[in-house]
């Protein structure tokens, strides 16, 4: 590992040169796009990537590759953590901001990752929120300067098989790229992250700190049982370790082993955004952002992508909150502090189709609390709550949800109700408030 060094001012790369078939494609993309906002179907990002590949299948190395690029992946996080590394980026002296495109709308496989940088051609710089299955290529094709590694979750198997596999595509990636390679901000508590991250020809580590390590049972390495301790995990086979810290979360403060103490005062809540935004200003900082501008246009961000709006549904003003999985609700929950609260719960492949995962979840805090259980899976959350001895009602249409006799009469409630769902319920939600 080498140590954590001082960055230069960001250089930006000579303005992209397209052409003309890809061009002529991004046109035909935006025409697409257009008539599914007409049509009701959406804002149309999806359609127009899909359509610019389809008639320029070189569109996403094309694209990508003249920029310089900040990627951050992860099964939770990404989407908050590519928002502070923007605004980040966003409020340093030495960049203007037409010269940043952004994936702000969380399309992050390769159709969506078109789709947002067709709309900014010009531009030379770019902050990605890159799905797990996409890095490889992104490191391949984008040579991206910063990469941030955040987390692996369990609900990646439905999409992913094994999580093994998908750590092992990244580091050969980091391998293949050497010295050519990014720097790694990568997630020190993480086992699976440091395996990955190990290939990288520079690392910077930061420790998030995770209530969550369920996850981290077994020895990427070599497959033995991991131990937890106060001083991280590790394994007594094969000695693969928690990396000593660059970057670290204490309280309120991100803190550099410089012996530099950054005062976060983020807008977003949680002990996990404490850790995302440390990860976005280490990002930042191996970027040339002066920390301190850094974290200035990081505590503009206040719901990234919906996360933590608050909005009126029928009248009823609520809170949004996204979680996917049992490290995600872990978190999450004791955030949640409205009574009744609502969880809305689906499971297609964007949720994660195995629910099982609600029995590792301490659903018992919610005791003497009144839930709405809502959405296509709300009977086994039901099930769930029932043998935790939470009171609760299962209202499985969430259209109805906003009607019904326990929230009658809470429009001039001084606080809003909290609403904690999952991926597909999330985005039905923000439809149905002022969250598009």
């Amino acid at each position: 590992m080498m140590d954590l060094m001082t960055s230069t001012q960001i250089q930006a790369p000579p303005q992209p040169s397209l052409s003309f078939r890809l061009r002529a494609a991004l046109m035909i993309g935006r025409l697409a796009a257009s008539a599914s906002r007409l049509a009701g179907k959406g804002s149309g990002s999806s359609i127009r990537g899909k359509v610019t590949l389809a008639l320029a299948p070189q569109a996403f190395p094309e694209l990508i590759a003249p920029r310089q690029i900040a990627a951050v992946t992860g099964t939770n996080g990404k989407t908050t953590t590519t928002h502070f590394l923007t605004a980040a980026v966003h409020a340093s002296r030495g960049i203007e901001p037409d010269d940043i495109v952004t994936n702000a709308d969380g399309a992050n496989l390769h159709a969506g990752i078109v789709s947002a940088l067709g709309q900014a051609p010009e531009a030379r710089n770019a902050i990605l929120e890159v799905d797990e299955r996409v890095v490889a290529d992104v490191v391949r094709q984008g040579h991206p300067r910063v990469l941030v590694l955040l987390n692996f979750s369990r609900d990646q198997l439905d999409r992913n098989h094994e999580l093994t596999f998908l750590g092992r595509e990244w580091r050969e990636a980091l391998e293949e790229a050497g010295e050519e390679g990014p720097t790694v901000v990568a997630n020190a508590a993480d086992p699976l992250i440091v395996w990955a991250a190990q290939a990288a020809h520079r690392t910077v580590w930061v420790d998030t700190k995770p209530r969550w390590t369920a996850d981290s049972v077994l020895c990427p390495q070599c497959g033995s049982i991991l131990l937890h301790d106060d001083n991280g995990w590790r394994c007594e086979e094969c000695g693969l370790h928690q990396p000593k810290a660059d970057w670290w979360v204490d309280d309120q403060k991100a803190i550099r082993k410089d012996g530099h103490e950054y005062e976060l005062e983020i807008s977003v809540p949680g002990s996990f955004n404490l850790a995302n935004a440390t990860c976005a200003l280490a990002a930042a900082t191996e970027m040339g952002v002066d920390p301190y501008d850094a974290l200035l246009g990081m505590r503009e961000v206040s719901s990234p992508a919906g996360r933590y709006a608050t909005t009126s549904i029928n009248d009823v003003l609520v809170r949004l909150m996204l979680s996917k999985n049992p490290a995600g609700w872990t978190e999450s929950l004791p955030l949640a502090t409205s009574d009744p609260l609502i969880l809305a719960i689906d499971a297609v492949a964007a949720d994660g189709k195995d629910v099982s995962w609600l029995w590792d979840v301490d659903y018992e805090q919610l005791v003497g609390r009144t839930v709405i259980c809502t959405g296509p899976r709300a009977l086994d959350l039901g099930v769930r709550l029932e043998y935790a001895g939470v009171d609760h009602v299962v209202i499985e249409d969430l259209s109805d949800v906003f009607v019904c006799p326990l929230l009658q009469g809470r429009w001039d409630q001084p606080h809003p109700i909290d609403v904690l769902a999952t991926y597909t319920p999330f985005q039905k939600l923000r439809r149905m408030g002022e969250h598009i």
